[in-house]
């Protein structure tokens, strides 16, 4: 299979980028992507020059590691699939296929295909956890949990928090991401006592890098592990919930009932 890549070249933040045009004479179908950009890297250091960066750790398609535009769509063409997991047979040869980075202002570029994802990390740290005494673990059957709250943990929990939706979103919106981290936690009986004062502290958060959910949908559609929008409505009401009880709150206390 012959290809032509068109790829996003960056030295660094600062660097201005541009696209490089690199000739892929022997791709096997059989590959991943990830396996065709290590082939053409080994061209690249054969004779001399800088290897292409981009991410990856795992690549099984759980680490969110893989965070590449190919042809405009944020992890390639196939629905439900991380770039590591797509595989060279869903191109045709001949193909001119163009690779860049997320494209977000909360996402700079480090190098390359590589892109700084920190902002996330703020958002977890600003409520992303469970506060809880460590020891032995207990009883699994000692809380018991409804089911249908215990599969739609599992489904927000599937989110692998790669930067797809928020690459995919014309806003730059992360809520797609925090409402999945939002309701995993706030599904399960652990994370109840931190209900309130979580989903506040991620949401104002989140605001402080990046844009705003305008129900485009695109973040859904982008998504590696189909997490649904749903997800963010959810976000939404808690949020609401929780500022009226600070509302209250901070009411009685004026009051002089507290």
């Amino acid at each position: 299979m012959k290809l032509t890549l068109r790829v996003w070249r960056q030295k660094g933040p600062s660097d201005e980028g541009r696209f490089e045009t690199y000739d892929v004479p022997d791709a096997n179908e059989h590959m991943s992507f990830l396996e065709m950009l290590d082939v053409v890297n080994e061209s690249l250091i054969a004779d001399n020059h800088d290897p292409i960066a981009f991410d990856h750790d795992c690549r099984e398609g759980i680490c969110g590691m893989c965070g590449i535009v190919i042809n405009g769509r944020p992890h390639g063409p196939k629905k439900h699939t991380t770039t590591c997991q797509l595989h060279m047979r869903n191109f045709s040869d001949g193909d001119e296929i163009t690779v860049e980075p997320w494209r977000a202002n909360a996402f700079p570029v480090v190098k390359d295909l590589v892109v700084n994802r920190s902002a996330f990390d703020r958002i977890i740290e600003a409520g992303g956890y469970v506060s809880a005494a460590t020891g032995s673990a207990p009883e699994a059957n000692s809380l018991p949990v409804p089911k249908a709250d215990a599969d739609l943990a599992m489904d927000a929990a599937a989110c692998i928090g790669c930067g797809a939706c928020v690459a995919a979103c014309p806003n730059g919106a992360a809520q797609l991401f925090t409402s999945a981290k939002v309701g995993h936690l706030g599904l399960l009986p652990q994370g109840q006592a931190e209900r309130w004062s979580r989903v506040v502290a991620m949401v104002e958060r989140m605001e402080e890098f990046f844009g705003s959910c305008t129900n485009y949908g695109e973040c859904e559609q982008a998504c590696p592990k189909g997490i649904s929008v749903n997800f963010i409505a959810r976000m939404n009401r808690e949020y609401l919930k929780a500022k009226f009880k600070d509302g209250r709150k901070l009411a009685r206390g004026a009051l002089g009932d507290e």
